[in-house]
C-alpha cells in the first residue's frame, strides 16, 4: 500500500490551521486547536519553516504564519518537505537499487511516478480545505459559527 506518513498528514492539518488567522500562531496554540501533541506540532513547524512553507517570528509576540496562501501550496510540496521527493520505488529517477542492471522494470515506474507527482502538484491545500464539509471544519477565530441570522435558528 502506498501511504503518506502520519507526519505529512499532521503537516497538512497544521498548515490549514495556520490559514485560519492573519496573525502569528504559537506551537502550543496550534496543538490545542488541532489535538496534535505539542512536540509533534513543534517538529512539523520546524520542518515546514526549513522548507519555506511557513515563516517564523521570534520574540514575545512571536509564532508562525503561512509563507504563502493555501491556494499556492500544492500537496506535493508538503509531501516533499516532510517525506522527501515523491518516489514510488527505489529506482525512480535513477535512485539506488542493488539489482537495477538485471531488473526488467528499471525505469518503467518513472511515468507512473510522474503522473502521481503531477496530480499531487495540481491539488492545493485550498482545494483540500474547501473539500472538507462545513460541519467538520474547525471553527475559525474570526468566522461566525453559522450563516443563519441571529434571530433565526440554523436549519
Amino acid at each position: 500500500m502506498f501511504k503518506l506518513s502520519k507526519l505529512t498528514d499532521y503537516a497538512v492539518v497544521v498548515l490549514v490551521r495556520l490559514a485560519r488567522t492573519d496573525g502569528v500562531q504559537t506551537s502550543p496554540g496550534i496543538a490545542a486547536a488541532t489535538g496534535i501533541p505539542e512536540p509533534t506540532v513543534a517538529k512539523v513547524l520546524k520542518i515546514l519553516t526549513g522548507s519555506g512553507l511557513v515563516s517564523s517570528q521570534r520574540g514575545a509576540r512571536g509564532g508562525y504564519r503561512l509563507a504563502r496562501p493555501l491556494a499556492q501550496v500544492p500537496v506535493a510540496d508538503v509531501i516533499a518537505a516532510i517525506d522527501g521527493p515523491i518516489a514510488l520505488t527505489a529506482c525512480v529517477d535513477n535512485g539506488a537499487c542493488e539489482s537495477h542492471s538485471l531488473c526488467p522494470m528499471h525505469g518503467r515506474w518513472d511515468p507512473v511516478n510522474d503522473a502521481i507527482e503531477a496530480a499531487l502538484s495540481r491539488i492545493t491545500l485550498a482545494d483540500m480545505d474547501s473539500a472538507i464539509p462545513r460541519a467538520f471544519r474547525a471553527p475559525s477565530a474570526f468566522a461566525p459559527l453559522s450563516d443563519a441570522p441571529a434571530d433565526r435558528p440554523a436549519a
